[in-house]
């Protein structure tokens, strides 16, 4: 089968400034064609936003998002990048099984990539096939579009197709394309190809471009005293993204579960959503990935690990920061220790609001700590705590829901008698208080037992309701639906879902 070219219409009003960019930052690879494909998600207020004949999409969506019919103005593209996996620096991993189609200017004025998951082997996919599993497509098409309900900044689905092929890992599986959106694919990773190589004009190149594509404030010098250093300047503010997105991260119990510098963003968006998941029992050093066995990227460890990642940008910026190279990493290990302090700031700002602070007192600090440690103890749902927490600050005959939270009751009561008396130095009303906090602890979360089973449905009897019933919950997920109860429940001992995997 050949790769078409789409003559008679334009869906997609592309702008590929990537592929402007000097042939060493990519290679350039056709999709490979799927034997028969099925469309079977269009994301249409995405389309929509992106600017895009919905029409023409839901005519030729199954074409085009499996890598059968290449749009006019597409220029496919895999993208060069290195990265720690696990904090062993690799040289050179790239796309090996992603295939960036081009860039449009959305409704908003923004240019967002569109991408191709699973769509064929590539120049960098290092003996694989390219391929992605359905299993895996639908995972990530359900977590991305959960996590952007949620206001935590990620990269979006647009579209998921089955591809009528088998892919061969441990066992044989349907295998599947995934249409992922992003600000960017630029990643950490992606400075390290070039540092790796000592090539200094590379970095400089992507560091003017990742300026004007997503800093552009540092380019007019608006954000820069008189004779400040833009190197720096985007250093900071990479910081500043990276701080606030963890924080969300925390605040919302999720973890991504494999934080290599190779699937962090640089426009500070959530990429790569392989064996994440969210947190059932609050624990700190809760896992889930398969291969995280020494639990590297733990919930409570995710922060440590974002300065990490952040310290090996700054390695690869040093000789744009300043000629002197200790000069250069005296200011560069401000800006990794500031950091520390951005992440505190952003992750106080957000634990204050999901138990109803609005003002700021000292101790505040110890308030949370005791909170989530009677929370460990009792083995209480993290999601489902706070959730009951802010229907109580409103009603006191919430009280018997929250405390059946814990196995421990009696602990629970403690923290709410300090959490009570620190509320009664509060200005806002309970009902106003109650719905700040319901708008920022969420009701439904894609809880992993739920996404298994509707992965399970689709992979083995090609039901694909549980999946849209699934994207119908959490589209709201801080509204109260009565319809959607049994969604709120963590799962029952036996549904637990104790290891995610990783879709390659």
């Amino acid at each position: 089968m050949t790769i078409a070219s789409a003559q008679t219409s334009r869906p997609f009003p592309f702008d590929n400034s990537y592929a402007r960019l000097p042939q060493n930052f990519f290679a350039r690879q056709a999709p490979s064609a799927a034997a028969e494909p099925w469309l079977i998600k269009l994301n249409e207020p995405l389309a929509e936003e992106l600017g895009l004949d919905i029409e023409l999409l839901k005519r030729d969506g199954a074409a085009i998002f499996s890598g059968n019919l290449v749009p006019e103005g597409a220029d496919p593209l895999a993208m060069a990048y290195a990265g720690h996996q696990f904090g062993s620096f690799v040289p050179q991993l790239g796309d090996g099984r992603a295939i960036l189609l081009g860039e449009v200017i959305d409704i908003k004025g923004r240019r967002r990539d569109i991408q191709l998951k699973g769509a064929g082997a590539t120049p960098f996919s290092r003996r694989g096939d390219g391929r992605a599993a359905l299993g895996p497509v639908l995972r990530e098409y359900i977590v991305s579009e959960a996590m952007h309900a949620l206001g935590v900044p990620a990269t979006r689905a647009l579209a998921a197709v089955s591809t009528g092929q088998p892919v061969y890992r441990e066992q044989i599986l349907p295998g599947a394309v995934f249409t992922r959106v992003a600000a960017s694919h630029i990643r950490v990773g992606t400075f390290q190809f070039f540092a790796a190589r000592g090539d200094t004009d590379g970095v400089r190149a992507l560091a003017d471009y990742v300026i004007d594509r997503h800093y552009p404030e540092l380019k007019d010098g608006a954000e820069l005293k008189d004779g400040a250093n833009p190197y720096i300047a985007l250093f900071e503010a990479i910081a500043e993204r990276q701080a606030a997105l963890i924080a969300k991260w925390l605040h919302v119990g999720f973890i991504h579960g494999v934080m290599n510098t190779d699937n962090m963003t640089v426009s500070g968006e959530t990429i790569d959503f392989g064996p994440c998941a969210f947190m059932d029992a609050y624990d700190p050093g809760t896992v889930f990935s398969s291969i995280d066995q020494n639990g590297r990227y733990a919930y409570a460890s995710q922060p440590g690990i974002g300065q990490w990642n952040l310290a090996r940008l700054g390695e690869t910026l040093l000789p744009l920061i300043d000629a002197d190279q200790d000069k250069a990493v005296e200011i560069a290990n401000v800006v990794i220790k500031d950091y520390g302090e951005r992440f505190q700031l952003h992750w106080m700002r957000g634990m204050r609001a999901k138990i109803g602070l609005a003002d700021v007192e000292d101790d505040d600090l110890s308030l949370i700590q005791s909170l989530l440690s009677t929370m460990q103890a009792g083995q209480a749902d993290f999601t489902l705590s706070f959730r009951r927490l802010a229907h109580l600050a409103a009603d006191d005959s919430a009280e018997d829901a929250f405390l059946e939270t814990f196995s421990d009751s009696m602990a629970a009561k403690e923290w709410l008698v300090r959490w009570r008396e620190r509320l009664a130095r509060e200005t806002t009303t309970p009902n106003e208080r109650s719905a700040a906090m319901l708008a920022v602890n969420p009701a439904f979360i894609p809880r992993n037992h739920r996404i298994e089973q509707a992965i399970a449905a689709a992979v083995e009897d090609a039901d694909f309701s549980l999946f849209e019933a699934l994207l119908d919950v959490l589209a709201k997920p801080y509204e109260d639906h009565a319809e959607f109860t049994a969604y709120m429940q963590p799962p029952k001992p036996e549904e637990r879902v104790l290891q995610t995997f990783c879709g390659t």
